[in-house]
């Protein structure tokens, strides 16, 4: 993997002079943290004020737009990004960051790489944080794969400047804080973004062991014969049909001080073509993105130890690849998941849920304080939230808002849905425990809960993040979105475990 290589971080007061980009933000209500010497400069060389030869040339407060004004007096080339409408809250600050940083991506194939400052007007932490990790998120782009050398880095530095009395996160320097969240997003878009004929089970867990090999994580992956031994039927039968075997890899991180512990664990499947079950070919293009959920959830726990978040955290990616051959299990198969629970397969597009299975059935020995998996488990949750929300179902409500609240500091869309008391039953069987699919089309994402719920011991809390929509972006980028895997769930899960650890 080519390791996305983030810009240099700061915070300043004040404009520094090694700036060749100014980026001012632009709300209903005027420019933000436009610095005095810079208007100065404008009504001495060209008799205007910034925000007047802005309008002039067509600058807008809607997100996205983006306008670039003319340097004067030897300073910076200044660019006026929209903040959004009405006042602009954290979320509209890391949008217009990030998509000023991807505008001067542009800029730079121009004239070479650039070092930007962003003047958004931020006056509080989390103003400042939300600046810093969109702004870095926006300069990713996947390189792709070729024989050329990679293009430099368009932009080489970001100044944030800030008008706050503080710059830290919880003890933690925004100027730490920001790029670690942020290098765990552009992991897991990297991860997504590989083609699956180089990213299968076993590279992705040598992936995930080179990532954590020098930090505070214990790593162990269980590969063919320990998952035959330890009795992993789930995983073992999605990936019977490739000639790549699966892998369950587990992550633990156990801090000095941790009163609280999480278990994480992510749906890894490197390719889907259905199996026997085949996808139309259509679908199964952008197939390699079925591995974002056990991404999220592996960068998530690297970046939670590099903080030094006080929570212990325990993480699996169940790792697979699911194709059709002679060695393929079949709907009618019954495969006995960890622990012993038996379960008639419905559906051998209904992978990632066996593979879940066993992950979750294990994570119940680590005796977690909460559960929380992710994965990108049904077309359903698609039909029902979009393309940008992500559905959330969870045990109790308690749970749902502790994980809701995490994703509202982290700035990321998700909705919950319920699991209907008779939802159960649809997964019924007369030949197992119980079926992996339902008695009907209705409720798809609420069923494959149902089922995952099965496989959580019972009184502990449990979250699901169904991010099938938001997990991949097969369009036009937006804000600090680059098309291809988005990183979505990442920073949920590291202001979860934030949270948890206070």
């Amino acid at each position: 993997m080519s390791t996305p290589v983030l810009p240099s971080l700061s915070v300043a007061a004040g404009l520094p002079r090694e700036v060749d980009v100014l980026v001012v933000g632009l709300a209903e209500s005027g420019l933000q943290g436009l610095p005095e010497e810079v208007e100065a400069a404008y009504q001495r060389k060209l008799g205007t004020g910034v925000a007047e030869l802005a309008a002039s040339v067509g600058a807008k407060a809607s997100a996205g737009s983006t306008r670039t004004l003319p340097a004067v007096d030897g300073g910076p080339r200044l660019v006026v990004t929209g903040l959004g409408e009405g006042e602009p809250d954290t979320e509209d600050l890391r949008r217009a960051a990030g998509a000023s940083t991807a505008y001067l991506g542009a800029l730079a194939e121009e004239g070479g790489p650039l070092r930007a400052a962003l003047a958004f007007g931020t006056s509080s932490v989390d103003e400042l944080q939300a600046v810093a990790e969109g702004a870095l998120l926006g300069v990713y782009r996947y390189a792709p794969v070729s024989g050329k050398p990679a293009p430099a880095p368009a932009v080489t530095a970001v100044t944030v400047l800030h008008t706050g009395a503080t710059a830290t996160v919880d003890g933690e320097d925004v100027t730490t804080a920001a790029p670690t969240v942020a290098a765990a997003v552009l992991t897991a878009r990297e991860w997504v973004n590989i083609p699956p004929n180089l990213l299968y089970p076993e590279t992705l867990a040598e992936e995930v062991r080179a990532l954590v090999k020098d930090s505070k994580i214990s790593y162990e992956v269980l590969d063919g014969p320990a998952l035959v031994k330890g009795g992993y039927g789930g995983l073992l039968a999605v990936g019977g049909g490739s000639s790549r075997p699966p892998r369950l890899v587990r992550l633990s991180y156990r801090p000095k001080g941790a009163t609280r512990h999480l278990a994480l664990v992510g749906k890894g499947i490197t390719f889907d073509s259905g199996g026997l079950s085949l996808k139309p070919g259509d679908s199964m293009y952008t197939m390699k993105c079925d591995m974002a959920g056990a991404a999220a959830v592996l960068a998530a726990t690297h970046a939670i130890a590099k903080l030094g978040l006080p929570v212990q955290v325990t993480a699996y990616g169940a790792l697979a690849e699911n194709l059709p051959s002679d060695t393929a299990y079949r709907p009618s198969d019954v495969l006995t998941i960890y622990g012993g629970t038996t379960v008639e397969n419905g559906n051998s597009d209904a992978e990632g849920r066996l593979v879940m299975a066993d992950a979750l059935a294990r994570a119940n020995e680590d005796h977690p304080d909460l559960v929380v998996d992710v994965a990108t488990l049904t077309g359903a949750c698609m039909v029902a939230l979009g393309d940008r929300t992500a559905g959330l179902m969870a045990t109790d409500d308690e749970t749902a808002d502790l994980v809701l609240d995490a994703a509202e500091a982290a700035g990321e869309d998700f909705w919950q849905l319920p699991i209907p008391r008779e939802t159960r039953g649809k997964l019924d069987s007369k030949v197992a425990d119980l079926k992996s699919t339902g008695s009907d089309r209705f409720g798809g994402a609420l069923v494959a809960a149902a089922f995952l719920r099965e496989f959580v011991k019972t009184g502990t809390p449990w979250a699901h993040l169904d991010i099938a929509g938001p997990a991949f972006l097969d369009g036009k980028p937006y804000g600090y979105v680059s098309a291809g895997g988005t990183g979505v769930g990442v920073r949920t899960l590291i202001a979860l475990a934030r949270a948890m650890s206070r």
